[in-house]
């Protein structure tokens, strides 16, 4: 990414505007985090409800005591294990944190990304960008500049290229308000790495924990109705859509292809974290297939699986058939 750009971004930023740019794990939709008018820019842009938080992205951890009142040793120790990375805090806000960045909660989520455009972006801009990923509100993640322009087309004043994001999923949410952490979200950092940097087991979140971005029941949803299924299931369901006519769309995780009339199939890797890295590029791309219905097979359910299964899960929900 060129000097100019990034002067572009800033300035674009300082008056209030959108600017999308790459991260490590999807691409986010920014806006300057102490400007409320922008923020509301924000959410209007993508559609987003406003009790739903955003993430506030930041140059480096030092940056924490601006937004956050009460930084935990268990933050701490994550920032210095984690950061520039694919996790984000929830902590205690200070009290100038505008409410439309928490959804009127205490608390503010905040991450300091590895992408070397969003590093660049941040350390010009000079303080926190809130970006949630660049897409409108409950669809799949853009993991492409691509992606970004075909949600938002000319609203959207720069979108900044960085390439195909490395991670394709969003970053692990932890609350560490508390004496023990709390898993919010899965993601790329797994509750086992979680637990190794702290000493402390992880909680699972509860009716007291806050709001996260990415954690509601339905979200990540394509357009086409989507179904997660075993991969047996998955082949005599495809038959019998296919031999009534319809169009049928299959993310498989092997590549035993049926020879079916209407069939669009694509074999996602058989690792976890290249399934991840292609995960909503795949699923974009069979959206845009113009199938009557996606069949998923259902990825094994193990440990090294739980964030692509949690995506999963609240694609599916996000888009049932009618």
């Amino acid at each position: 990414m060129n000097t100019s750009g990034i002067e572009r971004a800033v300035a674009i930023l300082k008056h209030g505007g959108l600017v999308a740019f790459p991260t490590e794990t999807v691409y986010g939709l920014g806006a300057d985090a102490r400007n409320p008018d922008a923020i509301r820019k924000l959410y209007a842009a993508k559609g987003r409800p406003g009790h739903h938080p955003v993430i506030v992205h930041l140059a480096d951890a030092a940056q924490l005591p601006q937004w956050a009142r009460e930084v935990t040793p268990l933050a701490l120790k994550l920032a210095q294990q984690f950061w520039p990375g694919p996790l984000t805090l929830i902590l205690r806000r200070q009290p100038q944190v505008s409410d439309a960045l928490t959804g009127g909660q205490d608390t503010i989520g905040l991450r300091v990304p590895a992408h070397p455009v969003a590093r660049t972006l941040l350390s010009a801009f000079g303080s926190g960008i809130a970006a949630p990923s660049a897409n409108r509100f409950g669809h799949v993640s853009a993991t492409t500049a691509a992606h970004v322009r075909e949600e938002f087309g000319a609203s959207v004043e720069l979108v900044l290229d960085g390439g195909q994001s490395e991670v394709g999923i969003e970053s692990t949410i932890v609350d560490v308000t508390g004496a023990q952490p709390r898993l919010l979200r899965p993601g790329r950092i797994s509750a086992e790495e979680i637990e190794q940097a702290t000493g402390v087991p992880l909680a699972a979140p509860d009716l007291d924990a806050p709001r996260a971005p990415g954690t509601l029941p339905a979200h990540y949803a394509p357009h086409t109705p989507l179904k997660v299924m075993e991969g047996d299931l998955l082949l005599e369901l495809a038959a019998s859509l296919t031999r009534q006519g319809e169009r049928v769309a299959v993310l498989a995780c092997g590549t035993r292809q049926p020879l079916l009339p209407g069939l669009t199939w694509l074999a996602a890797p058989p690792d976890p974290r290249a399934y991840a890295h292609d995960l909503y590029a795949n699923l974009r791309a069979l959206d845009a297939a113009g199938c009557d219905v996606m069949l998923v097979e259902r990825p094994p359910l193990t440990a090294q699986w739980t964030a692509i299964n949690d995506r999963l899960g609240r694609a599916a929900a996000g888009c049932r058939r009618p």
